[in-house]
């Protein structure tokens, strides 16, 4: 059993930066493969990031890439969403999620979710 805190979110810019992180409770943090996901008002959840359990490989949502950079630290069983040059269409709650296995996750089949950290992007 994971469970995972979400942190981080706000109210910012557009063309502004946050970072996100999720802290993980257990002792088997490195088992797990994590990403993070978001869902904006009315509109089905997403994958925005993933990363594998050593932080050697990761995906990123078309989305996203060049703007937004996912890391982990398994000393601090915690996984950070680094999010730049953030956009009004970025504004939605993202959610930390863990699954158990290597391999970063490309779509949301978790095991594990966090309840989630509210990003508002204003124009």
């Amino acid at each position: 059993q994971v469970q995972l805190v979400e942190s981080g979110g706000g109210l910012v810019q557009a063309g502004g930066s946050l970072r996100l992180s999720c802290l993980a409770s257990g002792r088997t943090f490195s088992s797990y493969a994590m990403g993070w996901f978001r869902q904006a008002p009315g509109k089905e959840r997403e994958i925005v990031a993933g990363i594998s359990w050593a932080g050697y490989s990761t995906y990123y949502a078309d989305s996203v890439k060049g703007r937004f950079t996912i890391s982990r630290d398994n000393a601090k069983n915690t996984v950070y969403l680094q999010m730049s040059s953030l956009k009004p269409e970025d504004t939605a709650a993202y959610y930390c999620a863990a699954k158990v296995g290597r391999y970063a996750p490309t779509d949301d089949g978790m095991d594990y979710w966090g309840k989630g950290t509210l990003v508002t992007v204003s124009s």
